[in-house]
């Protein structure tokens, strides 16, 4: 008889769903024949295993249990890799992608058609045959294991680690890193004053990370921030520098910023050598920007930063003011004198110098990063 069928009847048995004649048969073969009744046993211990074990892990477990009880029954043998070993075959192919659904439903069937191989080999489909008559499609069964086994899948894709609760934020703005080797990001001064308890900072893939300020100047709106959590992984150098000189007018300039819940671009240029009120700490561009953009590098062709975005202009579209590098840099000097600060160290490169617009933001917007708190 075919495997498919011989399948069937187990599932079926195995869940209750043969009427009480074809449960009696059925029951009747299985002492008559032990390689059946042994399929019915490892069928039942499979699917058990199956819905104990939801994560990945332990269903990873649950394989190797099936696979060593299969051994000591005698089964399979270690070397085998044919016919009776399938069930170590797909976890092999299928380790990298544990919960496949329609894999898993493909998994089940050569297991249960490996173990009871024998059977159809023996003589025994005439014994099984008038059983056989009486069952329901495969087809319409194995829709169903899918179904079920796709509800098992969204179980096991859960992360091994728990995973933290997102922040309840009241404000959100930006900041950039400005030590990559020791987690160090610059923002806004007026930023890190709104934090009351918890201050957070999120990349562009939407990953939180806890965060502390370690330096704040309200004169040169200039924060530092240190993530201080374990989970943020290091990035490479910073790509840009910071420039020496001044920014000239008329130089053109692009942002990236978080205005809302993902990275934004903008761009515009230099229309003032000073910021709101005449202010030499501060210069103004020309272009726009939003709440949430406070904090936003301002990088010019060349990939130099040449200033933060920290406020705008209310009465006026387009003017928009920013601290100074040369302010990141004094607050860098400044921050190391504090205890704990030490390391603080900015190291850029030229790596955004020569590219075209689009591959300068792709390197860029990395090291961009949502800050926000509550």
């Amino acid at each position: 008889m075919e495997d498919t069928l011989l399948i069937d009847a187990v599932e079926r048995f195995a869940n209750g769903e043969m009427s009480v004649q074809e449960k009696t048969y059925f029951e009747d073969l299985r002492k008559n024949n032990p390689e059946l009744d042994q399929a019915v046993v490892e069928y039942l211990f499979f699917m058990n295993e199956i819905q104990k074990h939801s994560k990945a892990k332990n269903f990873k477990n649950a394989l190797h249990e099936v696979e060593s009880k299969l051994l000591i029954e005698g089964f399979i043998t270690k070397g085998s890799t044919a016919g009776k070993a399938k069930v170590l075959q797909l976890w092999g192919k299928y380790k990298r992608t544990i919960a496949v659904a329609a894999s898993i439903a493909g998994l089940v069937s050569i297991f249960i058609a490996s173990v009871v191989s024998s059977v159809s080999n023996n003589g025994s489909d005439t014994n099984l045959k008038p059983l056989v008559e009486k069952l329901n499609s495969q087809e319409s069964k194995t829709r169903q294991l899918e179904t079920k086994l796709n509800k098992l899948e969204a179980g096991t894709t859960a992360s091994k680690t728990p995973v933290k609760p997102r922040l309840d934020a009241r404000f959100r703005a930006t900041g950039f890193l400005i030590d990559a080797s020791n987690n160090y990001i610059v923002t806004n001064a007026h930023v890190v004053s709104q934090v009351q308890n918890n201050l957070i900072i999120e990349n562009n893939k939407g990953d939180q990370f806890t965060a502390t300020p370690v330096y704040v100047n309200k004169e040169m709106d200039i924060a530092i921030i240190k993530v201080t959590d374990s989970n943020f992984k290091k990035l490479p150098v910073l790509p840009y520098n910071i420039k020496k000189s001044s920014a000239d007018l008329g130089e053109t300039v692009f942002m990236l910023g978080f205005p809302k819940a993902e990275v934004v671009y903008g761009e515009g240029y230099i229309s003032a050598h000073s910021g709101y009120n005449m202010d030499s700490l501060f210069c103004q561009l020309s272009t726009a920007a939003n709440e949430g953009n406070s904090g936003s590098p301002v990088i010019n062709r060349s990939g130099d930063l040449v200033g933060v975005i920290n406020s705008m202009e209310k009465n006026a579209d387009g003017v928009v003011f920013a601290s100074k590098a040369n302010n990141i840099t004094k607050a860098i000097a400044e921050a190391k004198k504090i205890t704990g600060n030490e390391d603080i160290n900015f190291k850029g490169s030229n790596a955004l110098r020569g590219l075209d617009r689009v591959s300068q933001v792709k390197k860029l917007q990395d090291y961009v990063f949502m800050v926000k708190g509550n």
